[in-house]
């Protein structure tokens, strides 16, 4: 029955500690399908999270703090847009300038407002995403197995993780069953023959832009609205680099890139248990070992995948169009 107990507990953190990974990699996936290479997934998430903290600490909502999240990541998502669609810039020269200019930014503007070291005051009350019950969990939670299931995995998350689970078959259905879906992945593939149909490359590479900040800026406001309680210099802590490695893990698919950041949480929750490692096999693990396993992992995946995991073909290249 411990063992139980203690899988659940690995698996509510592996839950909550995947859904910034799993938004930021469902933002890449838009991006690169429509061919544009975004590294600065980082620095959105980075610039929605403290946004969305200093706007939440500030007027007492959320929810403002959320848009306000989302707005900052917009902001870099077009200026990341601009540099890469309208002048044919090299698109990962742009991200990494992204990822610098949130990086110095955040804590300039922190220190300014806040003088706190770079960081914004702590979140409370309604400046904060609180867990939600789902329906039946008190009728539930005395059922065998069922009922902590239910009552510790399922139910007692913020809005966010649910909204990050529910944008995978949304992502799936929006890129595999609408005429948008369909054009966007032309556009990665062939935007040449898009042009000729009289659609428009920019506009649908713009689009696919827009979607991917608005989806860093949920990723962003979760680390600071909800799994923690403020901004914190350098936060995301190389989630962004994370998420393009599950998304080349998962082979730039929807449902293929949720078990991949499960993955990639799944070690980051086991990190915050060491104890458990010793208890269940037998031998002790240094916490640092641990902590360094998702970026090992990242590592090996770039590595070793890059090459078997075809990208969009026209990745990365900016469209000329033929006059």
């Amino acid at each position: 029955m411990q063992f139980f107990i203690d899988l659940l507990t690995v698996s509510d953190s592996t839950l909550r500690l995947a859904t910034p990974l799993l938004l930021a990699c469902l933002a890449g996936l838009f991006s690169e399908r429509a061919g544009i290479f975004d590294i600065g997934l980082e620095g959105k998430m980075l610039a929605a999270a403290f946004f969305s903290a200093a706007v939440a600490f500030v007027s007492g909502s959320v929810f403002l703090g959320l848009l306000a999240g989302i707005a900052a990541s917009l902001a870099l998502s077009l200026l990341h847009g601009l540099a890469s669609i309208t002048f044919r810039g090299n698109q990962l020269i742009s991200g990494v300038a992204i990822n610098f200019l949130a990086a110095g930014m955040t804590v300039l503007v922190a220190q300014s407002w806040f003088q706190q070291g770079g960081r914004t005051p702590s979140l409370f009350g309604g400046a904060r995403f609180e867990s939600l019950d789902l329906p039946f969990t008190n009728a539930l939670a005395g059922l065998p197995f069922l009922g902590p299931i239910y009552a510790e995995l399922i139910s007692g998350h913020s809005i966010l993780v649910y909204l990050a689970l529910a944008c995978v078959p949304a992502s799936w259905w929006v890129l595999y069953r609408t005429r948008f879906g369909l054009r966007l992945r032309a556009v990665g593939e062939a935007p040449e023959a898009v042009d000729t149909a009289g659609i428009s490359v920019v506009g649908l590479r713009y689009s696919a832009v827009m979607i991917c900040g608005v989806l860093c800026g949920i990723a962003g406001a979760y680390m600071a609205t909800a799994l923690q309680a403020g901004f914190v210099k350098d936060m995301t802590a190389g989630r962004g680099y994370i998420a393009l490695a599950a998304l080349i893990f998962a082979k730039w698919r929807p449902w293929y890139a949720l078990y991949s950041c499960l993955l990639f949480g799944f070690l980051q929750a086991l990190a915050l248990r060491p104890d458990l490692i010793e208890k269940y096999l037998g031998f002790h693990v240094q916490v640092q070992l641990l902590d360094a396993l998702p970026y090992v992992l990242t590592v090996i995946i770039l590595a070793g995948f890059v090459g078997k995991a075809i990208p969009p073909r026209a990745g990365g290249e900016p469209y000329v169009k033929e006059r």
